[in-house]
């Protein structure tokens, strides 16, 4: 898929939102994509992810992974529609008391090679996060992948990073905000409460 393919699949789903938003990392954004919207339609997150998936085998090869992890909440749909693509195991680790985590019985065989997935990457923290528990559980992170990587490969998550869509989208701190937006009340779309 072009970039402007997976852009009209954001725009048709309503996904690509313009305004003033609170992003998770805490920096302030006029551009949110609401990935939730977007493969909220099993047909559009298959395309999509097929994508993702040809994308991750022209970089790795066939057969390059054993497992895919994705953080929870938003990767959960992308980590298991790119296992189901590429024929291995989906796992998600999950927020418990501030600390990432494994949960649910989910194990990862020692020196297994593992595909990090999530939705979208703006500074990389939730990757870093979610590869640093996949290592401590004895995973062998060979790639990190996302739908939409915010920082246009600038963002660092330690590993390489495989993304269908990359876009620089400016981030400001709140006291850095543009005239433009700092006129309009912020709004917090994400999943994950504010650190």
């Amino acid at each position: 898929m072009t970039k402007d393919e997976v852009l009209a699949e954001f725009r048709n789903s309503k996904a690509l939102l313009e305004g003033h938003f609170l992003l998770t990392s805490g920096l302030h954004s006029p551009l949110y994509l609401q990935c939730a919207r977007v493969l909220m339609e099993p047909k559009r997150a298959e395309r999509l992810c097929r994508a993702l998936a040809e994308k991750v085998v022209s970089a790795l090869g066939k057969g390059a992974i054993d497992c895919v992890v994705s953080p929870a909440l938003g990767g959960i749909v992308v980590g298991y529609e790119l296992a189901r693509q590429l024929g291995v195991p989906s796992m998600f680790t999950e927020r418990v008391d501030g600390t990432v985590a494994l949960r649910r019985g989910f194990e990862i065989t020692r020196g297994a090679r593992v595909l990090m997935a999530e939705d979208v990457v703006t500074t990389g923290l939730s990757s870093r996060e979610c590869i640093a528990c996949i290592q401590e559980h004895g995973g062998k992170v060979v790639a990190a992948c996302c739908l939409a990587d915010r920082s246009d490969g600038a963002a660092e998550v330690g590993v390489p990073l495989i993304s269908l869509l990359a876009m620089k989208v400016a981030s400001y701190p709140a006291d850095q905000l543009p005239p433009e937006l700092a006129r309009l009340p912020a709004v917090k779309p994400g999943s994950r409460a504010q650190v």
